[in-house]
């Protein structure tokens, strides 16, 4: 079943309702020849997977209730793979070096207090940066509120809060620590825990990791 094809046409509109495309059009969306295009447009009617009207203006297409109803399966099995059966959200990533400013920020009393506080622990002084793979952005984005880490002010310097989300690395507990005002791009996450996490794992830039945040 040609689930990719089906999945392009539903993020080009064919899921809310009927869009005009051609053979060739679609080719240019799926990286193939229109010969290809065409081929699997056929098919998927065939499997009545998609309503197709070709005139002499061009086609119209519209994914049939079928369509959905398998694009909705495949929309659960992967709320499956990234959130795990029991509804934890799972990210994955590869190590990348950071700023090195964790080792300073994590010693700092008044970090440290509401760490112990509310996360149960004294994180090591620095933390584990993930780049997170495309797939795990939307499970990324859908982290709640969080544990709020407040702001303080230290001889005369401000520093900012931040939110924490409890998080497991195999057998390992940590958290992801969000700034409120952070240098990292969405897709880069900072974890912090009580033990050093790339000695522990035997991490280096590149190593896959996967996280499941515990809420």
């Amino acid at each position: 079943m040609d689930t990719e094809a089906l999945k392009k046409l539903a993020l080009l509109g064919a899921m809310e309702g009927s869009i005009r495309l051609s053979s060739a059009e679609f080719a240019s969306h799926i990286s193939a020849s229109t010969q290809t295009a065409a081929r699997r447009l056929q098919e998927l009617t065939r499997m009545e997977l998609i309503v197709r009207d070709v005139n002499p203006a061009g086609q119209v297409i519209r994914i049939s209730e079928r369509g959905k109803s398998i694009l909705h399966t495949e929309y659960i099995d992967y709320r499956k793979l990234f959130e795990g059966q029991n509804g934890h959200i799972t990210l994955c990533g590869s190590v990348v070096t950071g700023l090195g400013e964790g080792q300073y920020y994590m010693v700092l009393e008044g970090y440290r207090k509401q760490f112990v506080e509310k996360l149960g622990f004294t994180p090591f002084p620095g933390t584990l940066n993930l780049k997170l793979d495309p797939a795990s952005m939307p499970a990324r984005r859908r982290l709640g509120s969080g544990i709020l880490v407040h702001g303080f002010t230290d001889q005369n310097r401000t520093f900012g809060g931040a939110k924490c989300y409890p998080v497991r690395l195999d057998d390992v507990r940590g958290a992801i620590i969000v700034p409120d005002r952070t240098h990292y791009p969405e897709d880069v996450i900072e974890i912090i825990s009580p033990v050093n996490l790339r000695e522990h794992g035997k991490l280096r830039d590149g190593s896959q990791v996967r996280v499941e945040v515990i809420e």
